[in-house]
């Protein structure tokens, strides 16, 4: 993913088409695209501010997360359950879901589940 361009650039910029100079000659002169001074013209418009956006990040689990009290509260009823046991039931919730999802969401939490202790190394280990 490309990085945003400084504030500063776009502040100059925009300085430039309010001087009277066209946007295709602005972008030209400052090295960017003719495509970001109007995206940047129509948010100083509608926003009041050209800052960027922030960049990244999880935009997708919202969706699970929604469903998280309940995936927890069937982890509590029942410890061993599996991971393809809770996308059925958050299937029947009305939520479809892939398993790495339901994974992830643990992983988020930092809980893992085992399903036995872990085995004392074995006496030969170390020859």
């Amino acid at each position: 993913m490309g990085k945003a361009l400084s504030v500063d650039l776009r502040k100059r910029v925009l300085g430039a088409v309010e001087s009277g100079v066209s946007g295709r000659q602005a972008a030209r002169r400052f090295e960017v695209s003719a495509s970001s001074v109007s995206r940047w013209r129509g948010k100083l418009a509608a926003e009041g501010e050209i800052a960027p956006k922030r960049q990244g990040g999880d935009r997708r689990s919202k969706r699970i997360e929604a469903y998280g009290q309940a995936i927890l509260d069937a982890v509590a009823a029942s410890p061993d359950i599996t991971l393809a046991e809770l996308q059925e039931l958050l299937e029947h919730e009305g939520l479809s879901v892939g398993i790495g999802t339901i994974w992830r969401f643990f992983d988020r939490r930092k809980i893992t589940l085992k399903k036995r202790p872990r085995m004392p190394p074995s006496s030969g280990a170390g020859l």
